[in-house]
């Protein structure tokens, strides 16, 4: 579909911030209204779409912000439980908690970045993961998966969407939740990620396929990211 709108802006609404497409409120693909916790989100929202070209194309992949707004209200919103309890489960098999036999320079790598991640979950949310090696599965404290789903459940929805999707790129929901409470910049949560993969382009080099696929990872995080900054202290429930 092509750009069919001239200008765009965001205004003050019930419940929140709306954003507008020539003055009319912009509906989900569930067609509510979209509405948005802050200002700034809505202003980022409607600057997607202001960066939209003249008769271009409008591309869902180009639209990051807007994607994870509509699948808090559309999706989150009516499957809240389903949706807290997925993104909770990565608690049971975090990438973090599986590390490598060999070379020693990858084992470094690895409890270097990901052991103090770990830790900070210990002692943020008193759940301390079990750490193994290999890729046979372990498995987590109960009282450790208890306090992270606790953790995971105070979100709300629209901020659920970005933590879900997070924590479903990363393959860990300590570096989602890293990352939402600003422990971790989009930056270091690519590469803690991606630990084994760039260990690999490191001494192997690279191939286009797997670049692509990993700019992908990156915009994804990125997007992520700065929703929940955007969001800033309203991120909670209540």
């Amino acid at each position: 579909m092509k750009r069919f709108y001239k200008e765009t802006a965001a205004e003050a609404g019930e419940g929140g911030f709306r954003v507008l497409l020539d003055g009319k409120p912009m509906r989900t693909p569930a067609k509510s209204v979209l509405v948005v916790p802050t200002a700034p989100l809505a202003e980022a929202i409607a600057a997607e779409w202001r960066g939209v070209p003249d008769n271009g194309e409008i591309n869902a992949a180009h639209l990051p912000l807007t994607r994870l707004a509509a699948t808090g209200l559309d999706r989150v919103a009516v499957r809240r439980a389903d949706v807290v309890a997925d993104t909770a489960k990565y608690a049971g098999s975090d990438l973090l908690c599986y590390r490598a036999t060999t070379p020693d320079s990858l084992v470094k790598l690895q409890h270097d970045t990901w052991q103090p991640l770990l830790d900070w979950a210990a002692e943020r949310y008193g759940a301390r993961l079990v750490v193994t090696e290999g890729i046979g599965f372990v498995e987590q404290p109960p009282e450790a998966r208890t306090r992270l789903a606790d953790a995971v459940a105070v979100y709300a929805d629209v901020a659920m969407s970005a933590l879900y999707n997070l924590t479903h790129t990363s393959g860990s929901l300590v570096i989602g939740l890293a990352v939402a409470e600003g422990r971790l910049t989009a930056e270091a949560a690519f590469a803690a990620a991606q630990v084994d993969e760039l260990y690999q382009i490191e001494r192997w080099g690279d191939d286009p396929h797997a670049k692509k696929q990993r700019e992908g990872v990156r915009a994804d995080i990125e997007a992520c990211a700065l929703f929940l900054v955007l969001l800033g202290n309203r991120k909670l429930r209540g």
